[in-house]
C-alpha cells in the first residue's frame, strides 16, 4: 500500500476499503444509485449535499476542503462511517485513483490517511 493523502479524521474510527469514486456533479450521484455500496467517495465540496441519497450506501467520504463541522463530516458521522476532511491529495494523482481500491485509516487520534492497494 502506498499512502495518497493525508486529512483530519471526522468521523468513525473505522478502517475501510473500497473503489475510489469521484464526485463533481449531481449527474454522478444519480449514476452511483444502485452501485454506491461499500465505495469511498471523494469530492471538493465540503457542504456538498447531494451525497444524501447514497451516503448509508457509502463506506466513507472524503473530502479536499472543511473541517469537523462541516456538513459532510457532520453526516457521515450521523451515519458512523469514516470521513477524511481538508485531504491533502495530489489532483494530478486524482485521476489515477479512480475506481482503484483504496482504504481509509487513521492515527488513533484526528489523522486520516488515504492509501492506495497496489
Amino acid at each position: 500500500m502506498r499512502k495518497v493523502g493525508e486529512g483530519l479524521s471526522c468521523s468513525s474510527k473505522s478502517e475501510v476499503t473500497g473503489n475510489l469514486v469521484h464526485v463533481t456533479k449531481i449527474e454522478d450521484v444519480i449514476d452511483l444509485f444502485d452501485k454506491a455500496k461499500g465505495k469511498i467517495c471523494l469530492v471538493h465540496d465540503a457542504g456538498i449535499t447531494t451525497l444524501g441519497p447514497i451516503l448509508s450506501d457509502l463506506a466513507g467520504t472524503i473530502c479536499t476542503t472543511g473541517g469537523a463541522g462541516s456538513h459532510l463530516a457532520i453526516i457521515s458521522r450521523e451515519f458512523g462511517i469514516p470521513c477524511i476532511m481538508g485531504i491533502k491529495i495530489s489532483t494530478n494523482e486524482i485521476p489515477l485513483l479512480i475506481d482503484k481500491k483504496v482504504k481509509i485509516t487513521h492515527d488513533g487520534e484526528d489523522k486520516g490517511f488515504l492509501y492506495i492497494e497496489d
